[in-house]
């Protein structure tokens, strides 16, 4: 992959996001923040366990067209820079089940040559979501790596209320392209968590099994397979 083609994937979802905010009469515009301990990203730490702040914006079409975009910093991780992931997708329903399908891209400002694309689509029903997300296009530092092309992020959750609080349960497993080929190892991994939630706050947990010669995530942090817990605060805005 070359970052030329990371840079057309990016081009397109700019391009989505354009038409459809010219539809914005019949939208709603949001906006969020919020700050957590630590970034807790499919399992993992992506801020070297440090304090991080993330907010976003979100247009919701009536249609069920929606796009956005998001950042947060990186804290101490090695990647360094701000992370900002622009996204587009649909949701629709079929009976009791509701679906959502559209695109995202990952940019990270001080390393675009790890930039990569997404394409995903999950599905909840009840209680229960599961879904999948699949990387559709890579910059050059991931080729024959990690976040290359061909990788795919499957997960599941349970969301529901207990009481005064929302409670999530969930699993992942990332399995990479390139596990075991091109000398990197066994890097794909799998990953548990649960948190509670009520009036902007909320408790994390995550494990997952990921070692530190994993040369995917493995050093982003010590003891990358160590239980952790994230406290974090956000809020919503109406814009529109």
């Amino acid at each position: 992959m070359t970052m030329q083609k990371s840079t057309k994937a990016l081009v397109f979802i700019a391009a989505t996001t354009a038409v459809v905010f010219s539809d914005i009469a019949s939208a709603e515009l949001t906006a969020n923040a919020s700050a957590y301990s630590n970034y807790i990203f499919r399992g993992t730490t992506y801020s070297g366990d440090s304090t991080v702040v993330q907010g976003g914006i979100d247009w919701n079409n009536n249609s069920g067209i929606y796009a956005g975009t998001w950042v947060s910093t990186l804290g101490s991780a090695g990647v360094g820079g701000n992370e900002i992931d622009f996204y587009s997708g649909y949701t629709g329903e079929a009976g009791a089940l509701t679906y959502d399908i559209g695109v995202l891209t990952y940019q990270y400002t001080s390393s675009p040559q790890f930039n990569y694309t997404e394409a995903y689509f999950s599905a909840k029903y009840n209680i229960f979501t599961i879904g999948a997300n699949y990387t559709i296009d890579a910059a050059s530092g991931n080729n024959n790596a990690a976040f290359d092309q061909g990788d795919i992020y499957v997960f599941a959750s349970a969301d529901f209320t207990a009481g005064p609080v929302d409670v999530s349960l969930y699993a992942g497993s990332y399995n990479f392209s390139n596990d075991r080929k091109f000398g990197n190892g066994d890097i794909s991994y799998a990953h548990i968590g649960a948190s509670v939630s009520k009036d902007g706050f909320s408790l994390a947990i995550d494990k997952s099994d990921v070692e530190d010669t994993n040369t995917a995530v493995g050093g982003l942090a010590a003891n990358m397979n160590a239980v952790r817990f994230t406290i974090s605060y956000g809020l919503d805005f109406e814009l529109k």
